[in-house]
């Protein structure tokens, strides 16, 4: 999770468990716009079997009970957006009955960027094992999925922005509404401890693309004073960023 950035530094932290493991959440966000209820994200999903469940250390799923908690059903999703196809991000997308894969939100859209789509159907040996066919190709070819080529607002104040690095077909979220501002940063900033410039992962396929975007939108998300959204953070998902003593500190705000 942090590339070449030696364990001596990220552990003071994010410590590590026997197993090398540290404790990462898959956030997801439930927006309200325009009369539409919006998903963006849905984790892991509960298709993985027992043995990548072990590995991952996964403990859920848990997204059906938490949108219960907003008195809302799978069925009740119109729009459902995915940052970008590797299984932490979109395994929830879909269930398997009978063999066939089968939309977890049967009357939603779901919206990813068409050159993601592309290589998560193609991918090369490096980042094969971060796609699984079954939450993406089934919804492409029922009709579910809306391939977008770029940058465009999705709903009012929703809006989905390119951010190539991590993957070359990674799109984030920016919401305007009420005043405020807020940008899900997607696995660009995975965590707040990821916020120094070089912290970038090791799954990035694009670092340099990557350390240039971080470069461009952490700035703005201060100066602005835009709430950062963390895909990944279990204890920090949203924050306002501040600069002090030349490096960027995440301070923390209640997310609804």
């Amino acid at each position: 999770m942090f590339g070449v950035v030696p364990r001596p530094l990220w552990e003071k932290k994010m410590a590590p468990d026997a197993r090398n493991r540290i404790e990462l959440s898959m956030n997801c966000l439930l927006i309200l716009a325009g009369g539409k209820r919006i998903l963006v994200e849905t984790g892991a999903g509960g298709k993985m079997d027992a043995k990548l469940r072990d590995i991952y250390g996964l403990d859920g799923p848990r997204l059906a009970g938490a949108l219960r908690n907003y008195g809302l059903r799978p069925e009740d999703i119109d729009i459902v957006v995915n940052t970008h196809l590797h299984f932490d991000h979109c395994g929830g997308n879909t269930y398997v009955e009978k063999g066939r894969a089968l939309p977890v939100f049967p009357n939603a859209r779901y919206y990813v960027q068409r050159a993601e789509f592309d290589h998560a159907m193609q991918p090369n040996e490096r980042d094969r094992a971060s796609y699984f066919p079954e939450n993406f190709a089934a919804l492409e070819a029922d009709g579910h999925l809306t391939l977008l080529d770029g940058e465009g607002a999705i709903a009012p104040g929703v809006e989905v922005v390119v951010v190539p690095g991590h993957t070359s077909g990674m799109q984030c979220v920016k919401l305007a509404g009420g005043g405020r501002t807020a940008f899900l940063l997607a696995d660009l900033v995975p965590t707040a401890a990821h916020l120094p410039l070089a912290w970038i992962m090791g799954y990035d396929l694009y670092p340099m693309m990557t350390l240039e975007n971080r470069k461009r939108w952490i700035p703005e998300i201060v100066r602005e004073g835009w709430v950062a959204l963390f895909a990944h953070d279990a204890r920090t998902p949203a924050a306002y960023l501040r600069e002090r003593d030349g490096k960027w500190e995440a301070e923390p705000v209640s997310v609804d």
